[in-house]
């Protein structure tokens, strides 16, 4: 399009389903270095010449910074089971790696509902050159885990994750079972990368009086808080030539599963996992000719809008300027979050013994889209037949709108918005409960301010997602709040062949969570920069920095701090606190 001689401004309301705005802004994003040019510019000049492929030096550790997790106190174990140890080269577009699951021998003896806390540990080391890869990790077509790889140095990187997966644990016990791991790895004359993997299961038990007093407690509360009894995949079936997820390649596309839920089901919960990738990779910085800013997962069920998810922000290990994640990884990055529906209120209609679809849309999206569901079902073993009804639905259109401005087609100011209200109340009738009713509201607001200067070469970009969630019932009911901050800034100095790059990123997952038993709240900050210096079209240098305050604090006294800062591939400080009386030191 020919830039335009005067200023234009379009304003659109709609459900965003189809953005017609024809800016030709572009987005700086193309540019996109190997992990060893960027590795050979983050050395200093005296070293560059000497640096190849075969570097002898030590082996990195990336990591991403969370809360340790513990089993609790008084539990027996672990009992830790090796479930895969393997090579991921040439897996791109192929067949997912697969292994036969038993239970642990100590699982059975134990019994499902004697585990105290579970642990997936996922361990992996590159050597060579290679991108960052997506990984997810099934049982049973569930999905357990989902990361992004971190980008070897020449002398090789390691990282791991310890998720706790307490919550499947009817799944871990239930059966022989397939355990798929798919992580789609590419290997050419450029990138011979090849990424090696274990994956480990630690299993804990209740103690000997932990165990009778779980025993004795067999209130409706209680058993509604506990992990659920039975979860259904809600994902692709093997064989396929990739993971399980759905691939959702553009606005329109709606990707389904059918589910039937038992008839004796009291409570359902839809966990949702979701990923972007391609051309959406980087969604939150699109321009309105990349479909803008917003994007929204909406969950259906047989065609009708039951949630949303307005997802966190993921920037990968290769995102933005990869320099910036090393050592410290971005929020999310190894162990991408996962998005509870409750899907209570429509059990009148899941338990009418017919199958029903469970599909999944992405606003706006550009291809592509990885999402999956994992239903978690609670099921009264007093009844053979539970019975319910939907006593009130709302599910108001998206509300949504982009502002643009811009006096040549390149540079300008674009602002979206958008805001959904949903909810949903129903009755479930059961021997073990009596008459329970359950209502579910979701209130989510969004705002991206894109200002892109420079003929396109620069973005300043200014985002939030404010979530709030609310299960109301009589034997289970949470409020969450969830607050994604989002800043962004790239740009150059200089001209031609000679160019400083700077990249600018601030991002935080801050969340509070209000139950009858346990408040708890999350603040998870990072604030990076790196320069990027190019001389005569090469790499010549580069600088880094992270810094990064991880908070969490429980009603139940639980806390843990951690304030680290990282410069180049050196951690500076890392002060840590689980007490939250007097800081530690690693």
């Amino acid at each position: 399009m020919p830039a335009s001689s005067a200023p234009r401004t379009l304003l659109l309301c709609s459900c965003f389903l189809t953005l017609l705005f024809h800016s030709t802004a572009a987005s700086p994003r193309g540019l996109r270095f190997s992990a060893e040019d960027i590795d050979a510019a983050a050395l200093p000049a005296s070293n560059r010449a000497s640096t190849s492929r075969s570097s002898s030096k030590a082996k990195s550790t990336f990591f991403e910074v969370s809360r340790p997790i513990h089993p609790p106190r008084g539990s027996r174990g672990p009992c830790s089971t090796l479930l895969l140890s393997h090579s991921f080269a040439s897996t791109f577009n192929k067949p997912p790696i697969t292994a036969a699951y038993s239970p642990p021998a100590c699982l059975p003896a134990a019994g499902a509902g004697d585990v105290s806390f579970a642990v997936l540990e996922w361990t992996a080391e590159c050597h060579g050159v290679q991108y960052g890869r997506t990984y997810g990790v099934w049982l049973g077509g569930v999905e357990l885990l989902r990361g992004s790889t971190a980008e070897p140095r020449p002398g090789g990187v390691t990282w791991s994750v310890h998720k706790d997966v307490t919550k499947y644990s009817s799944l871990l016990s239930a059966g022989n079972s397939t355990l798929t791991v798919y992580l789609g790895n590419l290997i050419d004359d450029n990138y011979n990368g090849v990424y090696d993997a274990n994956l480990t299961l630690h299993l804990y038990f209740r103690g000997s009086a932990a165990a009778a007093a779980a025993a004795a407690d067999r209130s409706p509360s209680t058993a509604a808080q506990a992990p659920a009894d039975l979860i259904l995949p809600v994902s692709r079936s093997l064989p396929v030539d990739d993971g399980l997820w759905f691939v959702v390649q553009n606005t329109t596309d709606i990707e389904s599963a059918p589910v039937a839920v038992p008839a004796n089901a009291y409570r359902a919960v839809l966990e949702v996992c979701v990923s972007s990738h391609g051309f959406d990779e980087a969604w939150y910085m699109n321009t309105p000719a990349e479909n803008g800013p917003f994007r929204e997962v909406t969950v259906l069920l047989d065609g009708d809008v039951v949630g949303a998810v307005w997802p966190f922000p993921v920037i990968y290990t290769d995102g933005i300027n990869p320099l910036i994640w090393r050592p410290i990884t971005g929020i999310g990055s190894f162990n991408m979050p996962t998005y509870d529906i409750e899907l209570t209120p429509f059990l009148g209609k899941l338990l009418d013994g017919k199958a029903h679809e469970v599909g999944f849309a992405v606003t706006n999206a550009q291809r592509f889209w990885y999402v999956n569901a994992n239903l978690h079902l609670w099921l009264d073993p007093k009844s053979s037949v539970t019975t319910g009804g939907l006593v009130s639905y709302d599910a108001p259109k998206l509300a949504g709108s982009i502002v643009g401005h811009s006096k040549d087609g390149f540079d300008g100011e674009y602002r979206a918005s958008a805001s959904r209200n949903i909810s949903a109340t129903g009755w479930v009738m059961s021997s073990t409960h009596g008459y329970v009713t359950t209502s579910f509201t979701q209130r989510l607001v969004f705002a991206n301010t894109n200002v892109v200067s420079h003929k396109g070469d620069a973005q300043d970009i200014n985002q939030t997602i404010d979530a709030r969630t609310e299960v109301a019932g009589a034997y289970y009911a949470q409020r969450v709040h969830q607050s994604f901050p989002l800043y962004i800034f790239q740009g150059a100095d200089g001209s031609g062949s000679n160019q400083r790059l700077t990249r600018r990123v601030e991002i935080g997952f801050v969340e509070t969570r209000e139950g009858p038993a346990k408040t708890s709240t999350l603040r998870n900050m990072q604030k990076a920069e790196a320069e990027l210096v190019m001389r005569a079209d090469k790499e010549a240098g580069a600088s880094w920095r992270m810094h990064q305050v991880y908070s969490y604090g429980a009603s139940n006294g639980a806390c843990y701090v951690r304030n680290v800062t990282s410069v180049g591939y050196d951690v500076l400080f890392d002060h840590y606190d689980a007490s939250c009386g007097g800081a530690s030191r690693r």
